[in-house]
């Protein structure tokens, strides 16, 4: 059985404010420095024989928290990328907000992706092969998987076998923990965004 640790990257100055999917540049502020700090405090006794991360530089940064104290290298991969948000990349959620087809995307998911962006289906789909990949790697092991709310909740609801137009009720805040379980026959989920509060 191997363990996913799966952690969305800590507090950005975007987070809440500005949707900016793969955008480049978009660290991590004050607020998720002390968040990752914590996390890696956290983990520190829980074993891992891998950290995979996306290359965006937060979750690289968030990632690097957690080897700081450890003998590992991150492994970049790009499944396991933000989404892309298209035309929608770098806006304003505040403007978005009055935008039908904001409205439109967020209640059907299954149906509605972003206009020029990438389809949730899409986002599943790379994100469930990328976790096989992970979980055939390390059997029987304890891996850290650093990504982002989005490609996280899509990855459960695959997993879980849940529509992911429900994807917006899994909570997944930034420096979060989200415990999957899986072996070549099953799934669990162990733990649900635990933020150690």
């Amino acid at each position: 059985m191997t363990t996913l640790l799966l952690i969305r990257h800590g507090m950005t100055d975007a987070v809440g404010r500005r949707l900016t999917g793969r955008m480049p540049g978009i660290y991590l502020n004050e607020q998720g420095k002390r968040e990752v700090e914590a996390l890696a405090v956290r983990l520190e006794k829980t074993p891992l024989a891998a950290i995979y991360a996306s290359p965006l530089e937060r979750t690289q940064e968030t990632a690097r928290a957690i080897a700081a104290e450890r003998q590992l290298d991150i492994i970049s991969r790009e499944g396991l990328v933000e989404s892309d948000f298209g035309d929608w990349s770098g806006r304003l959620l505040a403007d978005l907000a009055v935008d039908i087809g904001w409205k439109r995307f967020n209640d059907n998911r299954s149906s509605t992706p972003a206009p020029g962006g990438e389809h949730m289906t899409e986002i599943q789909a790379r994100m469930g092969r990328e976790l096989l990949r992970i979980r055939d790697a390390h059997p029987d092991q304890t891996v850290a998987v650093v990504s982002h709310a989005d490609p996280l909740r899509a990855a459960l609801c695959l997993f879980l076998g849940i529509s992911v137009d429900l994807l917006g009720r899994l909570e997944i805040s930034t420096a979060s923990v989200t415990t999957l379980r899986l072996t070549p026959d099953s799934v669990s989920l162990q733990r649900l965004n635990d933020t150690g509060a």
